[in-house]
């Protein structure tokens, strides 16, 4: 605020972008004003338009399939994983058609995807790789940070993400000139070196000065944010040890950052009972996301994602935050094993 730079300069802007492209292992990173915008950006960016097919997961938040639209193309819908809940990269194979131009991972709730499976099928078909970050900042596959496999990946900063500038994205890209085309176009496509000249057509999804300073305050406290997040998830694992829930599994060699518990009831009147019971004791909780096939703009697709439909059926993900205690998860918990017992 002193600095009076408050809008899109300031040099908060570049520090946060410095910061977390050091952080995750990129060359260079771009911020934005969300992670939607994030990903909407990184497809126009890499000329994804009508005519082109995306294959994006069922299972994940709205965003992921609502980017693809908004580019004119169509996100075709595939199921996921029954343990890990992550994009099925057999099922994705099958959808291929000549018109698939890229595939979308999503790596759902901090869970790694199979990026050595999704590379080899990218190359095979010559596709580009679209890494959904939102939900993973701090998530390692085979020791690297995801977002760095891929051709172009996005991360979110909304006010419920590991690390927040209240709304807010960040976009990294492998190949240099697509990263220049994303920086020029999320600037309403502004020309390098004269001044209100504008080359291409772009977007106004800058980043503030205020959320940058923000970003960067809460960049520097990241690992501890992410060391209490997965001390979260082990005492949920070890209280819930023996009951019939059944928590999201990891994939090998995978490094997950529990940006949020969440775990499968055997019915899905069971899962509902149980959020029912934890509202009457003050306990916020919330389903996994409905399977984006399923709802009235996408479902003229008419298929049946059956592995994704059962889980978003029978999931609940439980209070993650950072600043839960110990007891809290424990009260927590109790009421879960109370309500087995019933």
């Amino acid at each position: 605020m002193d600095s009076t730079w408050i809008s899109s300069k300031g040099e908060f802007i570049l520090r946060f972008e410095d910061a977390f492209a050091e952080y995750i292992g990129a060359e260079h990173a771009t911020a934005v004003c969300n992670g939607t915008v994030a990903l909407h950006l990184a497809l126009a960016a890499l000329g994804i338009g009508p005519g082109d097919e995306v294959l994006v997961p069922t299972l994940t938040y709205i965003a992921s399939a609502n980017a693809v639209t908004y580019t004119g193309a169509k996100p075709v819908f595939c199921d996921c994983e029954p343990d890990t809940w992550q994009l099925s990269v057999e099922d994705a194979r099958s959808k291929i058609t000549s018109r698939t131009k890229a595939i979308m991972p999503v790596h759902l709730y901090g869970c790694a995807c199979d990026m050595t499976a999704i590379l080899a099928l990218s190359v095979e078909h010559s596709l580009f790789v679209i890494e959904d970050c939102a939900e993973a900042i701090g998530t390692l596959h085979k020791g690297q940070h995801v977002g760095t496999f891929g051709d172009v990946a996005t991360f979110s900063f909304f006010g419920n993400k590991t690390i927040t500038t209240g709304e807010g994205g960040m976009l990294i890209a492998k190949n240099k000139s697509v990263f220049e085309k994303a920086v020029r176009m999320k600037g309403q496509g502004l020309a390098e070196g004269r001044e209100y000249w504008h080359d291409v057509i772009g977007f106004n999804y800058r980043m503030t000065n205020i959320c940058a300073a923000i970003g960067l305050a809460q960049l520097s406290k990241v690992d501890q944010y992410l060391y209490r997040k997965r001390q979260i998830a082990e005492l949920y694992r070890n209280q819930l040890e023996g009951s019939s829930w059944v928590f999201q599994a990891t994939n090998d060699d995978t490094d997950h950052s529990h940006w949020i518990v969440s775990l499968l009831a055997q019915e899905p009147a069971n899962r509902d009972g149980l959020r029912e019971v934890l509202k009457q004791h003050m306990i916020e909780t919330r389903p996994l996301f409905f399977p984006i096939h399923t709802m009235p703009m996408y479902s003229g697709q008419c298929q049946a994602l059956p592995i994704a439909e059962g889980v978003a059926s029978r999931g609940i993900s439980l209070p993650s935050w950072p600043g839960l205690s110990d007891l809290d998860v424990t009260r927590i918990c109790d009421i879960v094993n109370n309500f087995h017992e019933k």
